[in-house]
């Protein structure tokens, strides 16, 4: 019962994105989509203890979730349209051209982050439809309510029907206007996998992260000299890269500073440096992704964290300050003020965010470690405990736990 139900969560975490895809193509609806994805999904919880996996978990999901999709709009169309329903049966119809790349996902993402959609309800229906994500962990996530995320992926998805926006790639010339938006939220589905926000998920997602890098390669392939498409690939790679070092054996979150370097995935840093260094050589100004993916490649670079070039990271920092000044880049820059002039600068910088960041428990995690440094243990003491209390992945907040407890 134990392999069949991690069958069935592996499945979910493989194939559910595959499954919706494919339902979203062949019927034009999302809501029809997902509501058969999911019925399969729970058939499978039903049947796979008595009749055994199936070899091929994705088409029998697949497969299951059609029937499912064609019983519900049997039972829905009030229409005397059987020429209609006989298509959906047999399917018969030759299917529509495709374009460079034939990848039912990659439509569905394109489908999902259409510029008709407001970015917050792009970000919520991807997650939904392309990651698997539940809306509680969704809400968790965005620091929302569950009843709000609901709202929005419902209201999404019924703007997507009632604008009728078409689920296909978009033409050649719309893609560089598209992908923008497309690579916002893809990072964002990277940056829940690689810390999950659910304190009853795993603290890394692999298989988010996974897709989200699959989906920047398409898109790369599709847009080989884009250099934002590029950067975050990079970026994706070289974070990624760290993962292995990423949790500890005890289940704890183990920070930059204290992994161990020689578990990193080297093939992961080769390429996300031969990318960075293929933009550079480019010649032309970088944007976010490719700013943010030279600071990982600085911090990649270095054997021992002893050996950081902080001097170039802040420098960096710099340069992405100008075209993103975010309070949350501006926290992260403190971080290498501090290695070079500081933990008492670096609060001071830290400080002037509390207005924006104040319900950011990275926020309060920078700042403990900063009084800590500075052996101001009781207000250090104040800020982990306000870190832990914002934070909601399990992995980080046992790490915030054990250095809050360390202090003297």
């Amino acid at each position: 019962m134990i392999d069949v139900r991690e069958a069935v969560t592996r499945a979910h975490r493989e194939e559910w994105a595959r499954v919706v895809a494919a339902l979203a193509r062949r019927f034009g609806d999302l809501d029809i989509a997902e509501d058969a994805a999911a019925e399969a999904f729970a058939t499978a919880v039903e049947r796979w203890p008595t009749d055994g996996v199936p070899p091929n978990p994705g088409a029998w999901l697949t497969t299951t979730a059609n029937h499912k999709a064609i019983d519900r709009i049997r039972r829905e169309n009030k229409r005397d349209d059987k020429h209609k329903e006989a298509q959906m049966v047999y399917d018969d119809d030759p299917p529509e051209p495709l374009g460079a790349i034939d990848d039912d996902r990659l439509r569905l993402l394109f489908t999902c982050c259409h510029p008709a959609l407001a970015m917050e309800a792009r970000v919520a229906l991807t997650l939904r439809m392309v990651g698997g994500l539940t809306v509680p962990e969704i809400a968790r996530a965005f620091l929302a309510t569950e009843s709000a995320i609901g709202q929005r992926i419902t209201r999404a998805k019924a703007k997507i029907k009632a604008t009728r926006i078409p689920y296909r790639m978009p033409s050649t010339e719309d893609l560089p206007v598209r992908v923008t938006g497309v690579l916002a939220v893809l990072f964002l589905v990277f940056n829940e996998g690689y810390l999950a926000t659910g304190p009853d998920t795993d603290p890394v997602r692999h298989d988010l992260t996974a897709e989200a890098i699959r989906l920047t390669r398409l898109i790369r392939a599709l847009l080989p000299d884009d250099g934002e498409v590029t950067g975050l690939l990079a970026l994706m790679l070289l974070i990624d890269a760290r993962r292995p070092a990423r949790v500890s054996a005890g289940g704890e979150l183990v920070a930059l500073d204290e992994q161990d370097r020689g578990v990193w995935n080297t093939e992961l840093i080769a390429e996300g440096h031969r990318l960075v260094r293929e933009r550079l050589a480019a010649g032309v100004a970088p944007g976010r992704y490719q700013i943010l993916a030279a600071i990982n490649a600085v911090h990649t670079s270095a054997r021992d964290i002893r050996d950081t070039d902080w001097s170039q990271i802040l420098a960096l920092y710099n340069q992405l300050v100008r075209i993103d000044p975010s309070p949350v880049v501006a926290l992260n820059r403190a971080v290498a003020v501090a290695e070079l002039d500081g933990p008492e600068v670096a609060l001071a910088a830290v400080d002037r965010l509390e207005g924006a960041l104040a319900g950011y428990h990275a926020y309060h995690a920078t700042r403990a470690d900063l009084l800590r440094r500075l052996r101001r243990s009781q207000d250090s003491r104040a800020a982990y405990d306000k870190a832990i209390e914002l934070a909601g992945n399990t992995a980080e907040t046992a790490s915030l736990t054990r250095r809050r407890n360390q202090l003297g």
